[in-house]
């Protein structure tokens, strides 16, 4: 059988507590216990990312707040750290809200998002006295009908992509806030859901989210933080080689000789990731002064840059198989979906760490 010239590899940068966990006996041990696969957690360096942060925040002297996006991992230990720390979470349907609410983060502490919300959503998320970011009329008066006072933030649909389902555009901006006003509804700001990682594109947006905010308070409504969401790259491998496989991956290095244009692929190596990349929005056209000067809270809802070497999932390899055209197939003893980019067209690229069976003495 002739095989191919092997993909480009793409190593994870090297992190020595992790590698040394795994290098040990415990995911052995573990497989062997409770099977697979499984998460291996480090809640610590959770917490870390999160102080980081809000470091900033600090930093610049803005007001804001750290909301943790649950869908980026659901694992129970990340909500009980955001309970104890004071650390928000995002929730994006009612059983992420039934989680966080469980592991004891309270309403005031939890902002709802995703685009099309279920009305029993809606009306526990009131209840609770949860931030809810609306995307639609229709949901504005979903929320109202509740009937007890209702915070909000108003998402403004990005200019820039305006085919994007998350947002309220400018006309349904205007209505929203005249309902806003009428019904008593605690408009407290705006927030927007962009798309990819450009911080001076966020930069950009998030100012005119301070405009809306003067223009709203003049209506006599609150209007006194915004959210910039998420879009805080993870740099998990280095330029050296992630240059070198966007170069030379061919169709022959994927499954069925599937072709992928980079532009698909997650920025697996971002030169400005995690809490720098929010350091380059607010540095971005003066944007800390900004919101300093209108006094508005900046609040921002990462996912997976909270959870930036905070743990690995472990599988158990169950089978290998050859393919004709030269590359192989490993199966493992979890969902195909367990490592999939979500929101990309290609599948997770860094290559796994392959842990070798444990000697058996004697």
């Amino acid at each position: 059988m002739t095989r191919t010239t092997a993909a480009p590899p793409l190593p994870a940068h090297p992190d020595p507590r992790l590698d040394a966990i795994l290098a040990g006996p415990l995911p052995h041990e573990l497989s062997y216990a409770i099977g697979g696969p499984f998460h291996l957690l480090l809640p610590d360096r959770f917490d870390a990312n999160a102080t980081a942060f809000g470091a900033v925040l600090d930093e610049f002297g803005v007001e804001g707040r750290v909301y943790y996006a649950k869908k980026a991992n659901k694992a129970a230990a990340w909500i009980e750290r955001c309970a104890l720390s004071g650390t928000g979470v995002d929730v994006a349907s009612s059983g992420e809200l039934r989680d966080a609410l469980g592991c004891g983060v309270r309403g005031e502490d939890i902002v709802v998002t995703g685009p099309a919300k279920a009305d029993a959503l809606l009306r526990v998320a009131v209840l609770q006295g949860c931030l809810i970011a609306v995307d639609a009329l229709d949901e504005l008066e979903r929320v109202i009908e509740v009937g007890r006072p209702a915070r909000v933030l108003l998402r403004r649909l990005p200019p820039a992509q305006p085919h994007s389902r998350f947002g309220l555009d400018d006309g349904e901006l205007e209505t929203a806030l005249v309902r806003c006003r009428e019904a008593g509804v605690v408009m407290e700001g705006f927030s927007f859901h962009l798309s990819g990682y450009d911080p001076l594109l966020r930069a950009e947006l998030a100012a005119e989210l301070v405009d809306l905010c003067l223009k709203a308070r003049a209506l006599g409504l609150r209007a006194d933080r915004i959210s910039i969401g998420g879009g805080f790259a993870v740099d998990y491998t280095d330029a050296q080689h992630w240059d070198r496989f966007l170069r030379d991956q061919r169709p022959e290095h994927y499954h069925a000789g599937k072709s992928f244009d980079p532009a698909d692929f997650y920025p697996y190596h971002s030169p400005v990731a995690g809490p720098d990349a929010l350091r380059a929005v607010l540095a971005a056209d003066g944007l800390a002064g900004r919101l300093r000067e209108a006094g508005v809270r900046l609040l921002l809802e990462p996912g997976r840059a909270l959870l930036d070497r905070a743990g690995c999932t472990v599988f158990r390899v169950q089978g290998v198989k050859d393919r004709p055209s030269g590359y192989g197939i490993v199966t493992v003893d979890g969902s195909s979906l367990s490592l999939s980019e979500q929101w990309f067209s290609s599948e997770y690229l860094p290559d796994p760490v392959l842990l070798p069976r444990p000697r058996v003495a004697g």
